[in-house]
């Protein structure tokens, strides 16, 4: 939440549409997500003449209120409510958060208004604290009657932001958007006010630092003396409450004030609790501290700490301790301005459930420059505010890599960058518009990064996406491609890749694409490699959590949503990483077939698919990629396949992959999958293909069918009858299985088609006969078959 109000203090904005500024802005690259201007309509201070009880009622109240012009009653129930306050009244048509304030009765008695509190305008957190609290009661000299937007500040415009997280810290507090603003309006920045005059007195008499962990390089430490705690002025309460934080004191207050300005976080130790010794470390496991919030925290070694030499009074960057808290009766402070490593102090908020304005810049990254600013604003305003008498000196702890970031570049690049036409002035006057320091000599640009812009890297890049924003990309003219073009060539695996895609979109398969992330439940389905699953520590949701390392749980999942919606044939394949462990990334291609197979679009012949039809799918897949007669079906077992109808791929005698029917016990219907490692395909050597001229000689086909033992593969058969056969056997296909009458019940009926040739000879019935009855032969006697029908 940005309040203009407040940036007006360091950028001109006399005569400036704040509405057309939000537009500039978020053209800018700073999306500007609502304006909204906080002043409340009906809304006045009014003075509680009298106040009795309801007398239907154990705890509201009937108080009589001047509102300016006339007194009226408002039935109220706030415990605090009282004669002789000033109060915020909302009266009939002012309109609230929580809606429209209507003239009307309360159990029977007449109400003419609201008496609210500050939850109930939307100007602070509605809290267990602040609800108990009850109604805001105002120090005010204004009279009954006077517009309470004035005592609120609720006159001001405010941007509610939604930064890019490229953007990092600058835009997150006041000074930082007041660079953004005077960039786009083409103006320049005035910093606040930080001097103050010191007493002939040393913090360093005062106070030792030592820093043990290399998660903390810079801090920086000034003491103040005989504060006087008290109300903040108005300025500070209302700009303040138009940023969403509550007044507290003036302490306080001031804290919060320099955090919204200069996007420092500042932490106030009492410091006669504290006592003389400052140890920055990381914290012991386990080690516990009470935090400002009443609650005891468990630490670990991740999370920084402050301690005073022996036991820890503050989380760095995140809380503050209940034993160093300033109160009441502190006069004396030490404030603290530091810098902590972000990701630290991200990991300790988020583990602590302690997300806070101060966590969130802390965890953004710091100007180690604003940080010795943020420390000298908050003794000038300490003194002017709160009568603090400043210590000389400083304490402090410096490791910070002071490196300048420059860059150098020609305006030829950034044209380039852009595809825009700039001149050397262009680029000139948008590094003045940005504040960024530059040095130009015979064409080239040196430019200073500066150091509040943490986001920017000295990279050509930056510096071209900087100054594009601000010539405007609506500005930018589409344009043809001016470069020279050729046409891609898929090689290597790319290539294996798309010819596999094609291939079985060819053979009537769908491509579908899922998420590379899965539940628990779901990663533990067909593991059928020894692989270890990533498990992620911070998923962002539990069917979100395992990486997987097998693609068909997630096919089965889009085939549930298909079947869901009355699809009746689901033929899907997917094609997609998976990871290990280790790390080890496998390329897969995944199957899966249930319904009906179109055989022919021309006739629309459906036929129901079995584990014949996807292992032809498969089989045609690998024929297509050249591997033909290098791969076998080798019965194997997984878990979730049915285990009579599964097999393992082999290559080279190397498992590749799974196919077979989902076990019925996992899922009724009868689905068929596959599952091919291409990590594996792409390691394979494949020979070039070779022209073979088709034979002009006629074929020969013989059909025999033989009685073998049920557990023996009709692989092994196959091999069997390609010794047998030899160089004349040129084709065999198994065309029938049959198991039933005339088939002992042990035993099942194989039946084979053999198909003859020689490319450069007519064969003869007699010797294709010989080769036949050998076939017979060794089948019978290796196999213990009986040939049928002999």
């Amino acid at each position: 939440m940005i309040s203009l109000n407040w940036v007006k203090d360091y950028v001109d904005l006399e005569g400036e549409d704040l509405k057309e500024l939000a537009v500039k802005v978020t053209k800018a690259g700073v999306n500007v997500e609502s304006v909204t201007s906080s002043h409340i309509d009906n809304l006045v201070i009014g003075y509680i003449e009298e106040c009795t009880d309801h007398p239907d009622s154990d705890h509201l109240h009937l108080c009589k209120v001047n509102v300016g012009n006339n007194i009226v009653q408002i039935v109220c129930g706030a415990p605090n409510v009282r004669a002789g306050l000033k109060v915020i009244v909302a009266l009939p048509g002012a309109v609230l958060p929580d809606g429209e304030i209507k003239a009307g009765k309360i159990r029977g008695q007449e109400s003419n208004g609201m008496i609210c509190a500050l939850f109930e305008l939307g100007l602070e957190e509605k809290t267990d604290e602040t609800y108990a609290k009850g109604i805001t009661e105002l120090d005010t000299e204004l009279p009954p009657g006077t517009d309470a937007n004035i005592y609120l500040g609720t006159d001001d415009t405010i941007y509610e932001l939604d930064v890019h997280k490229h953007r990092n810290n600058d835009c997150y507090y006041h000074i930082g958007f007041a660079y953004e603003v005077a960039c786009i309006l083409n103006k320049k920045v005035t910093l606040p006010a930080d001097d103050y005059e010191e007493i002939k007195d040393d913090v360093n008499k005062h106070l030792t630092l030592k820093v043990e962990t290399p998660d903390c390089p810079f801090y920086s430490a000034k003491m103040v003396k005989d504060v006087v705690i008290k109300d903040s002025p108005e300025f500070i309460k209302k700009r303040l409450i138009a940023a969403g934080m509550r007044p507290i004191n003036n302490v306080v207050d001031i804290s919060n004030y320099v955090m919204l300005e200069y996007g420092q976080p500042l932490h106030f130790f009492d410091k006669k609790k504290l006592g003389d010794n400052i140890l920055v470390r990381n914290a012991k496991e386990n080690e516990e501290i009470v935090t400002l919030d009443g609650n005891n925290r468990i630490l670990n070694s991740k999370d920084i700490v402050i301690t005073d030499g022996d036991k820890p009074v503050c989380i760095a960057g995140v809380m503050g301790g209940e034993n160093t808290d300033v109160d009441e009766t502190t006069r004396d402070i030490l404030i603290e301005s530091a810098i902590f490593d972000a990701v630290h102090i991200r990991e300790t908020a988020s583990r602590l459930n302690l997300k806070s304005e101060a966590s969130i810049r802390y965890g953004k990254g710091l100007n180690y420059e604003y940080t010795l600013q943020a420390l000298n604003r908050a003794c000038h305003l300490l003194q002017k505010y709160a009568d603090a008498k400043v210590l000389g000196g400083m304490t402090l702890y410096d490791k910070v890599d002071k490196s300048i970031k420059k860059v150098s570049f020609k305006t030829e690049e950034i044209n380039i960058l852009l595809g825009i036409t700039l001149t050397d002035d262009d680029v000139k006057t948008e590094l003045a518009r940005l504040d960024f320091a530059y040095k130009y000599s015979k064409g080239l640009f040196t430019v200073t990064i500066p150091r509040r812009r943490l986001d920017i890297d000295p990279n050509i890049n930056d510096i071209a996406e900087e100054i594009g924003r601000l010539y405007g990309y609506h500005n930018l003219v589409s344009t043809l491609p001016i470069i020279p073009t050729r046409r891609g060539v898929y090689v290597g695996d790319v290539l294996i890749r798309k010819q596999i895609s094609r291939r079985l979109r060819t053979l009537g398969l769908n491509e579908t694409k899922t998420y590379t992330l899965t539940s628990r439940e779901m990663a533990d389905t067909f593991h059928y490699e020894d692989k270890k699953q990533i498990v992620l520590p911070n998923p962002m949701s539990m069917d979100k959590s395992v990486i997987r390392t097998s693609i068909i749980p997630s096919l089965i999942n889009v085939y549930e949503y298909n079947k869901a919606r009355s699809v009746d044939d689901v033929l899907l394949y997917e094609i997609a990483k998976t990871c290990d462990s280790n790390y080890e990334e496998d390329s897969k291609v995944a199957i899966l077939m249930e319904g009906n197979y179109i055989l022919n679009n021309w006739s629309n012949t459906k036929v129901k698919c079995d584990f014949y039809m996807i292992k032809g799918i498969v089989e045609n897949l690998l024929d297509y990629l050249g591997f033909k007669n290098r791969y076998e079906f080798v019965k194997g077992e997984v878990p979730q396949l049915h285990p009579g109808m599964s097999a393992t791929i082999t290559l080279d005698r190397e498992p590749i992959g799974v196919i077979g029917r989902v076990h019925p016990s996992y899922k009724k219907d009868e689905i068929y999958v596959a599952e091919l490692s291409m990590s594996k395909l792409y390691a394979k050597q494949v020979k070039a293909i070779k022209y073979k001229e088709a034979s002009r000689y006629p074929e020969i086909k013989k059909d025999l069918a033989f009685a073998i033992k049920k557990d023996i593969p009709a692989i092994d058969v196959i091999n069997v009858i390609k010794r047998a056969g030899g160089k004349l056997l040129t084709d065999i296909s198994v065309f029938d299985l049959y198991v039933g009458e005339n088939v002992a019940s042990d035993e099942k009926s194989l039946a084979f088609s053999l198909t003859f040739a020689d490319p450069t000879r007519t064969l003869s019935d007699e010797e294709v006969t010989q080769i036949f009855e050998k076939i017979i032969h060794e089948v019978e006697t290796k196999m213990n078959a009986t040939l049928r029908n002999k």
